[in-house]
């Protein structure tokens, strides 16, 4: 099978409508710091528009809001003030009232321009709306509460007989297919060259497979509208949002991919080849600015599943351990992800952000400030807020990235993200390759001295101590020894017996959100997200991962020292740990603390 050639003819191109200059290679783009005595570019926004609503900016009623939008326009339909507070109100308001129940706000305004003569004034609702549909039509296509409004509002305007009125309110005349072209829209894929693909990606340079992840995650990330911000806000989650699930199950996937190409290869050497090349891509992600799948890639190789591989990263050279620790530090949640902020407010021109990290943003501006304000007012600043933060990711989507894709090797790519594992399948794998006890330094063989896989009867006692009385019988053969197989079983069996006594003390894990780097004290894995990235102990502290919590092999400490059980102080001979703290596992294989496994 051919493989990917990785040489170019010809500089690569920005698609059309690139704000961005063309480049003829990939290289880090120059980051100059902002000043820190000038505001950002955000606030001086923000300001701008302040000024531009005048006394509205300190709050107005929903009425007083709709009636300044009506008035935006003059008699023949042109704008005759800024369209600000239209985009805003226009985009925001669903965090007040539906839009059905705006529309409806809308129509008995125009009512009682009719009951009072008006005819100005309903010809400027009529283009109110019509620039609402014009703009916003996605919302009359996905709201069926607005469209059957909409539909009494057409109505009501053909009952008056006002021909003009119902040319302005006629949604059959807007071609919903241009606003669809414009969603869909495609970035440049380079189709002229006809290269034979391998289904393996072992032949792909770190630059190119960097590239076309990068391809397909701006490709996801620019079919998030407006629109689907603002039901983020409404609803507080990604549920029922078809295009924030696809980009968060595309982060999801290549994490998970990344896990899978490493434990795929059977040897150490082999692990840690694909390991490197990894990070080398990360490095090429970091190079074109693309934030969100550099925290996926990464995400991936620092999971419990891959850190735990105690063999592989031996074979890690320590220059990529630091490159790793520095991706690590740079994507870290400390300080409210202080690192990355600064990194990615230095970038221009084209980049993807992590979305987690701006969705986060975007929910606690929106429970931090209130919608209203003294009177029943609207906090108008809120709506701005909201509005300049979301706008400014829409923005970057009219950035084309300066690369061109392979459309078969996109294809290829796709089709192995979609791939789906479980994570305890990616467990059973991670285990397979490296099992849990691998040369680690169990209770039983800190007494078996000379390693030939028996220990005596004093040595079983001095362990058995820690215990308040026997469970089986040992030395089932006479022969004064006892096995490994036998002191597994007699473990095992105590756990067992433990369990059914009430002695052992679960864990009261909480999902909590860690606002420090924080490790799973299960598999010293790293604990990867934006929000909610792992479990809490309420009672002891202890931190894990989802799929460590069922996992986990030693016992709460802090309702251990509250029971009359045996606890960490109880008797314990010689240098073995306090057996009745930990369990059966633990014992067998000697995870005396978590970070030894």
């Amino acid at each position: 099978m051919g493989t990917l050639g990785k040489t170019r003819e010809a500089p690569r191109k920005p698609s059309h409508g690139s704000r961005a200059a063309p480049k003829t290679r990939l290289e880090a783009k120059p980051a100059s710091s902002p000043c820190p005595s000038h505001p950002s570019l955000a606030q001086i926004t923000q300001f701008r528009m302040m000024v531009s609503l005048g006394h509205l900016a300190k709050g107005a009623s929903l009425d007083d809001l709709i009636d300044s939008c009506v008035q935006s326009f003059d008699a023949d339909g042109n704008l005759c003030r800024s369209n600000q507070l239209l985009q805003v109100m226009l985009t925001m308001h669903r965090i007040l009232i539906s839009s059905a129940e705006l529309l409806q706000k809308v129509i008995t305004l125009y009512k009682d321009a009719l009951a009072k003569n008006s005819p100005g004034l309903c010809l400027k609702i009529c283009y109110f709306v019509r620039y609402w549909i014009t703009e916003f039509w996605i919302m009359f296509k996905m709201d069926t509460s607005l469209a059957h409004t909409m539909e009494e509002f057409q109505e009501l305007v053909k009952a008056n007989g006002e021909e003009l009125h119902s040319r302005l309110i006629d949604t059959t005349q807007i071609n919903s297919r241009d606003w669809s072209r414009k969603l869909t829209q495609r970035i440049k894929s380079n189709t002229s060259k006809k290269r034979k693909v391998s289904l393996l990606f072992d032949h792909l340079e770190p630059e190119e497979l960097s590239e076309h992840l990068t391809y397909l995650e701006f490709k996801s990330f620019r079919r998030i509208s407006f629109s689907d911000y603002q039901n983020y806000l409404v609803n507080s989650c990604v549920k029922e949002n078809p295009t924030m699930e696809r980009s968060i199950a595309l982060c999801n996937g290549i994490s998970q991919w990344v896990q899978l190409m490493v434990l795929s290869r059977p040897t150490p050497q082999l692990r840690a080849e694909v390991f490197i090349k990894f990070i080398q891509v990360a490095q090429k992600l970091h190079q074109l600015q693309n934030f969100n799948t550099l925290m996926a890639v990464i995400g991936g190789l620092c999971h419990s599943s891959i850190s735990r591989l105690k063999e592989t990263s031996s074979h890690v050279p320590h220059e990529i351990n630091k490159v790793l620790g520095e991706m690590t530090e740079l994507l870290s949640s400390c300080r409210n992800y202080d690192n990355y902020r600064r990194a990615y407010g230095e970038c221009t021109h084209f980049k993807i952000p992590i979305l987690g990290v701006h969705l986060k943003d975007l929910i606690s501006l929106y429970e931090a400030m209130p919608d209203y304000l003294e009177e029943g007012k609207v906090n108008v600043h809120k709506l701005l807020a909201l509005y300049n933060h979301i706008n400014e990711l829409v923005q970057l989507q009219e950035v084309a990235p300066p690369l061109e894709a392979n459309k078969d090797l996109v294809h290829l790519l796709t089709l192995s993200l979609d791939l789906y594992y479980t994570e305890d399948e990616i467990y059973e794998l991670s285990y397979a390759r490296e099992p849990r006890n691998h040369k680690a330094p169990s209770v039983f063989k800190n007494y078996d001295h000379d390693q030939d896989g028996y220990i005596s009867q004093e040595e079983f006692e001095k362990i058995a101590a820690s215990f308040p009385f026997s469970f089986c019988v040992m030395d089932k053969d006479r022969e004064g020894l006892i096995s490994r197989d036998e002191i597994t079983a007699y473990f095992m069996r105590a756990s067992s017996i433990y369990s059914k006594l009430g002695l052992g003390f679960p864990h009261n894990f909480q999902e909590t959100t860690y606002l420090k780097p924080t490790f799973c004290d299960n598999c010293a894995g790293f604990l990867w997200g934006v929000i909610k990235q792992g479990y809490r102990c309420k009672d002891c502290g202890m931190n894990c991962h989802k799929q460590c919590k069922d996992l986990v092999v030693f016992e709460c400490k802090k309702r251990a020292k509250n029971s009359t059980a045996p606890t960490e102080n109880s008797t314990s001979v010689g240098p073995t740990p306090n057996l009745c703290s930990l369990g059966a596992k633990d014992l067998l294989h000697g995870n005396k603390h978590p970070e030894s496994r």
